[in-house]
């Protein structure tokens, strides 16, 4: 069985590793007729409770006038509405409009290059272009956004309602929104502006704070002005070592190297050091950083892993997980994660890393995704995580800590792992905690300190009632990490407990608040989840039987975890205030 494992996960790595043919996503709005009795999801086809969210209309604005128009009739009928965006990829119901009889505003044809100013080196675009767009476009004319995102299926807009990064603590940071210089947004109003608003803000309107982060709620902003440089050149290593003084280098690491991240085997007691920085473009380099997790994968190679990681789950062969979790390691690691040196990015004609440095033009090292821009293939391959298709399923915390205590949640990490050591297995399956760093933010619902950025991705059972392996131990850096560090959870991210209270660590909350009362005063574009996580109205978190198992909520019962399986609420092993469902093994008889 042990050696069938190995085979299996090495074939599924070569899989994704040279196909490269896609069956692309799938529009995540889906209506019964003509753009009415629409549906929506996220890219992953589910929400962290599960729905599937209901809308009378769905439009497709074309030009900033269509969208105006579509804001003003909507807010003239006193509709719901909400903006979804391209490839949808946040996790919480962000897209949801409240009600069977909302409308939904895509932003999936608002796509195009408005301007590009060689001599202010700044690029107007309209809130539907893709990051990838934006990346390549810049190229085309000598220029770069110097921090995003990795993943380039994102939109602009998108991009600006969740706060979403890059990696550095060099200049202004790593967030997108902190490049913005101006936008446009239109909001429902009165009847003496013609049920909707325009407002063009720029950096000298304090109101700009709150549109670049909005999670949706002011308005649909219709175009972003971005502040770019000069496009320049990178070079990439990566360097292996032992985790024993992760926590003594995390936050120097990121001061000493522009781009530097660092990706975390807590079980492996290992830790893969990105040293990233510029050099001059007259070094010789044409590398290209094609991420292997983000190519697309044979259909039949995804079912074959997600039998595996449901069979290790129902077998409690937390071994088998860890033999699964070394082999992905040890194959990205050999494989530089995708980087190359020859600047082939999809054709495949052999290896195409040959070692460190790889050395390349910022454009083509920044973000990839090259499973979103392929043919149909009738689903005979699929990026990793298409639901319609067995593949990846997972659930997400990504949160950020203050650069002043990172070193001490690292420590406490250590110590759960010394109790556990195959406790985070789990998380090196999928390619184990990325690190990256962020700045302080001027965005009122931005990042309040420098910081360190932990993104930890993880199985997730496709049956809501059955516990994880080694459940416990996740649940108690969650809440390690948001209750006793104070982390920021990300807003396009996590599970539903992360966000509850979360609106009370912004020290301009009540200044984003006001300019939401003001733009949308009949709360139109906001829905019961975003009231409930911006403190308005309740809490964010489901209390109900197993609510605990999916992080819906913190578990003060038995019945909130799965007391039939032998999961029971019980304290944290490190953290005394953690509440988590820990799996009681029954002694036997003698």
């Amino acid at each position: 069985m042990v050696k069938f494992r190995r085979v299996l996960r090495s074939t599924c790595l070569f899989l994704l590793l040279f196909i490269v043919r896609c069956t692309p996503p799938e529009d995540h709005i889906k209506c019964v007729s003509e753009n009415t009795n629409c549906t929506i999801t996220n890219s992953y086809g589910t929400f962290p409770d599960r729905s599937i969210c209901q809308a009378a209309y769905a439009a497709y604005p074309t030009t900033e006038e269509e969208l105006i128009s579509l804001v003003a009739n909507a807010t003239k009928a006193k509709r719901k509405m909400k903006v979804a965006t391209r490839f949808s990829h946040s996790i919480p119901k962000l897209a949801c409009p409240d009600g069977l009889d909302g409308l939904l505003i895509s932003t999936k044809y608002l796509n195009r290059v408005l301007e590009i100013d060689l001599q202010s080196m700044r690029m107007s675009v309209e809130s539907g272009v893709t990051q990838r767009q934006l990346i390549n476009e810049a190229a085309k004319a000598g220029l770069a956004l110097p921090y995003a995102p990795y993943w380039w299926g994102l939109t602009i807009g998108g991009l600006l309602g969740t706060g979403a990064h890059g990696s550095t603590l060099w200049g202004k940071g790593s967030s997108v929104h902190d490049y913005v210089v101006a936008l446009t947004i239109v909001s429902p109003s009165g009847p003496e502006d013609g049920f909707a608003k325009v407002r063009r803000l720029d950096e000298s309107n304090s109101e700009l704070n709150a549109a670049k982060v909005s999670l949706g709620v002011l308005g649909v902003i219709s175009k972003v002005t971005l502040q770019l440089q000069p496009l320049f050149k990178r070079s990439i290593s990566y360097v292996v070592k032992n985790d024993s003084d992760l926590g003594d280098e995390a936050a120097s690491f990121g001061r000493q190297h522009e781009f530097a991240d660092v990706t975390w085997y807590p079980s492996q007691r290992k830790a893969a050091y990105r040293i990233d920085d510029r050099v001059s473009s007259n070094t010789s380099g044409n590398g290209v950083y094609d991420f292997i997790p983000f190519r697309s994968t044979l259909s039949v190679g995804l079912a074959l892993v997600r039998t595996t990681e449901e069979n290790q789950e129902s077998l409690h062969d937390a071994e088998g997980k860890c033999i699964s979790a070394r082999l992905t390691t040890t194959t990205l690691l050999t494989s530089a994660y995708g980087l190359k040196n020859n600047g082939i990015s999809r054709k495949f004609t052999g290896i195409a890393f040959t070692g460190y440095p790889v050395i390349g033009y910022h454009n083509r090292l920044q973000s990839s995704g090259t499973c979103l821009d392929s043919p149909e293939d009738a689903l005979m391959t699929a990026c990793p995580w298409d639901p319609r298709v067995k593949g990846e399923y997972f659930l997400q915390t990504t949160f950020s800590i203050s650069l002043s205590v990172v070193k001490n949640f690292i420590q406490d990490v250590q110590k759960l792992v010394n109790l556990e050591p195959k406790g985070l297995c789990v998380l090196e399956q999928y390619n184990g905690i990325l690190m990256r760093y962020v700045k302080a933010s001027s965005a009122y619902l931005g990042k309040q300190e420098d910081a360190i950025d932990f993104d930890i991705t993880y199985f997730r059972s496709k049956d809501p009632g059955t516990p994880r392996l080694y459940e416990g131990i996740l649940e108690e850096i969650e809440q390690l990490a948001l209750f006793k560090y104070g982390a920021l959870p990300h807003w396009g991210k996590n599970r539903n407990l992360a966000f509850d209270g979360a609106i009370n660590k912004y020290k301009n909350a009540g200044e984003f608040l006001r300019v939401k009362q003001m733009y949308d005063p009949f709360g139109l574009l906001s829905n019961e989840w975003t009231d409930q996580v911006l403190g308005l109205k309740g809490s964010v978190t489901i209390v109900r039987e197993g609510c605990a198992l999916e992080g819906l909520c913190i578990c003060s019962e038995d019945i909130h975890c799965a007391p039939n399986k032998g999961y029971f609420c019980r304290t944290g092993k490190i953290y005394e205030k953690a509440r988590v469902c820990t799996l009681i093994r029954k002694k036997k008889q003698l």
